[in-house]
């Protein structure tokens, strides 16, 4: 019976929050976030892009010194360069979940 009317009480208590409007952003806040989501898309490929080029010299000087160890430098590479790729994707995903706040 406690815990039943302890869940009553905050369900009512939070009522008046959930009936408010949500506030509108203003222009200071738009162009911020229209800065941040260029950052993101210019400094994220270029950090993958420089990223995936030390992994591949390094990668293919390593075969290249020793051919025989082309098995077990070629998997962790391709994993490391499917992990980096990952980062440049998410900032994508970030800017595309962050441009509708602009809009409206």
């Amino acid at each position: 019976m406690k815990n039943k009317m302890l869940a009553l009480t905050v369900l009512l208590a939070s009522s008046p929050a959930f009936a408010q409007e949500a506030a509108s952003l203003d222009a200071s806040v738009k162009s911020t976030l229209a800065l941040s989501i260029g950052l993101i898309m210019a400094i994220a490929p270029i950090g993958c892009g420089i990223g995936m080029g030390l992994i591949g010299s390094s990668g293919l000087s390593g075969i290249a010194r020793n051919p025989a160890a082309q098995a077990k430098i070629f998997i962790p590479m391709i994993i490391s360069l499917a992990f980096i790729e990952a980062f440049v994707i998410f900032g994508l995903l970030v800017s595309f979940s962050l441009l509708p706040l602009i809009k409206g």
